[in-house]
């Protein structure tokens, strides 16, 4: 499963948290071999909370540090069981 958390220059404290977060989540479900985690530069207006993260197929909106534990369980432990 591949994740892509999107980086605007305004929003870049924001996906680099969102990013070490996943990372963490990661590794605490010991998902490292099933998940693959990389970032993209995005020219989009981020005004809202958070950063937009795209999970396999799925575009979350947008993901800040603090609900991020909720859209991981989400879009990665309960569709596929892990």
């Amino acid at each position: 499963m591949n994740i892509e958390v999107y980086i605007e220059k305004s929003s870049q404290w924001q996906a680099m948290a969102v990013l070490k977060e996943m990372r963490r989540l990661i590794q605490k479900h010991h998902l490292e071999n099933k998940v693959s985690l990389s970032a993209s530069l995005c020219t989009g207006d981020f005004t809202n909370s958070g950063v937009p993260v795209k999970i396999g197929e799925n575009v979350t909106g947008y993901v800040s540090k603090d609900d991020l534990e909720n859209v991981f369980g989400t879009y990665i432990l309960q569709p596929s069981g892990l």
